[in-house]
């Protein structure tokens, strides 16, 4: 009886292998590709549309590619990792479901297509969770996720529906196409509802929980989540742009992005674990990428997703390295010398001056401005790191700025020409903002906000710690709920 039961596992064993090893060639020849395709016939991709349903253009192949590549990374990933794992088969099958949903939105054109694919989106993506059905915990924050993107789905059909309905355009098209002639209070309230979709899909204060709930997936799902999921905001509000525009909800966007990425780098410096730390950074690159959208600049939010997914999917999949490798020690002394402070401030506006001529961004008195400081403060919180390092030496720590920010912002600009040419035929994806004094004043709190996170002032107000730490915590029923024999 023994021996049966021992072939029959390893027969099942078998056969999962054999479909994961299927399911992740499948889609390293989709990757394949679509990269081929790209590569071929770039910067002249002509936009091809099948009967107003389906629409294929430069940034449906971009983010083909891009998704496709994340999705063949971590079914290779996954095939080592959860060999002898009793779902392994449902795994790679919702990891080709979900990729092939994320395909089905970009290439929507109409509306009843959007709206299934970002539903199926959801839904997968809370199987993904919840793949484990024998742990407990993992089933209540498959069900609490569910419940955010059902509502996501709600709001996202709410605001199309209604412009459709009211336009009698069922085309994504038709719509951009019909907004002059709508009352603004319709514009404006579809605006706001395809805004609440987007910012509960990408995690936005106060919605922000169902992803720190989501830790109980597997590894290789929280790397598909944080490099791909959550970045399907940045898509939606990219093929609304016109609407976003025409709205005047821009200003908005701006705002839930700005603070959500300040309050979510606060909350990081707060958790003691490496995905509740990774959870919170995805949090706030997400209210940066939606910052970018709310001041214009929907190209450089597209560039934003896609280096945000590389950067995330490698962390989640290294993440057992990094702990492994990680030792206990004391947290840095903010002190700097005057002339560390003097190599900080040079290569800090070093940095913004080559982003901005690479870029052309902040080059003008307009909303680029604001995405300029950004780079400069990162350029000199990055330098002081080196400068600050014990283990380099003084020609390090004077060459090393130079080679990682020259070539990092070099590579941007290359990623961030090359998004802007492959959406040249979309409308209203660059179009840099009047500087608002909104966007000032927000500027001056995002710096005083960064000084008392490096000085660790939070630490020294309980009432703001304890808050922090509250709204940073995972749904209740995710965690240590059931009992295991």
């Amino acid at each position: 009886m023994n021996l049966e039961n021992n072939s029959t596992e390893k027969s099942k064993q078998t056969q999962s292998s054999i479909f994961s090893k299927i399911a992740t060639l499948f889609l390293w020849a989709l990757f394949s590709g679509n990269l081929g395709y790209l590569i071929t016939h770039f910067p002249n991709i002509q936009e091809w549309d099948w009967h107003g349903i389906f629409r294929i253009n430069g940034f449906t192949l971009l983010i083909w590619t891009t998704v496709t590549f994340f999705s063949a990374v971590v079914s290779s990933y996954a095939g080592n990792y959860l060999k002898g794992f009793r779902y392994q088969n449902g795994f790679m099958g919702l990891c080709l479901g979900f990729t092939i949903s994320v395909m089905l939105l970009v290439m929507s054109n109409h509306v009843l297509l959007l709206l299934l694919s970002w539903l199926a989106m959801g839904l997968f993506m809370a199987r993904l969770i919840g793949i484990d059905s024998d742990w407990g915990e993992a089933g209540e924050a498959s069900k609490f996720a569910q419940k955010y993107f059902m509502a996501g789905t709600f709001f996202l059909s709410a605001g199309v529906l209604l412009l459709a309905f009211k336009s009698n355009e069922f085309t994504i098209s038709g719509l951009i196409s019909a907004l002059n002639g709508l009352p603004q209070s319709i514009i404006f309230i579809a605006a706001a509802c395809i805004i609440i979709a987007a910012i509960i899909q990408s995690a936005m204060y106060p919605f922000h929980r169902w992803l720190l709930s989501a830790m109980t997936a597997p590894t290789p799902a929280s790397a598909l989540m944080h490099a791909g999921f959550v970045n399907g905001a940045g898509i939606l509000l990219t093929l609304f742009s016109t609407l976003l525009f025409a709205s005047n909800t821009l200003t908005l966007l701006f705002i839930i992005g700005g603070f959500t990425a300040i309050i979510a780098q606060f909350t990081k410096l707060l958790q003691v674990t490496v995905k509740q730390k990774l959870a919170c950074s995805t949090i706030a690159q997400m209210g940066f990428m939606i910052m970018q959208c709310g001041l214009g600049f929907f190209n450089a939010a597209v560039a934003h997703l896609i280096l945000h997914g590389f950067y995330k999917a490698y962390l989640f999949l290294s993440a057992g390295e990094g702990i492994e490798n990680s030792k206990p020690q004391k947290p840095l002394q903010i002190r700097i010398r005057p002339l560390q402070a003097f190599v900080v401030l040079f290569f800090g506006i070093l940095g913004a001056v080559l982003f901005a001529l690479l870029t052309g961004k902040g080059t003008a008195v307009d909303s680029g401005i604001f995405l300029t400081l950004i780079v400069a403060i990162t350029v000199g919180q990055a330098t002081y790191n080196i400068v600050k390092e014990q283990s380099l030496s003084i020609l390090q720590k004077a060459l090393l700025p130079s080679i990682l920010f020259i070539s990092g912002i070099g590579i941007y600009a290359l990623i961030y020409n090359g998004v802007t040419v492959l959406m040249a035929d979309m409308p209203m994806v660059v179009v840099p903002l009047q500087l608002t004094a909104i966007q000032i004043m927000f500027g001056i709190v995002f710096l005083i906000g960064f000084f008392i996170m490096k000085l660790g002032i939070y630490q020294r107000v309980p009432w703001l710690y304890v808050k922090l730490l509250n709204i940073s915590r995972p749904y209740k029923k995710s965690i240590l709920l059931y009992k295991y024999k």
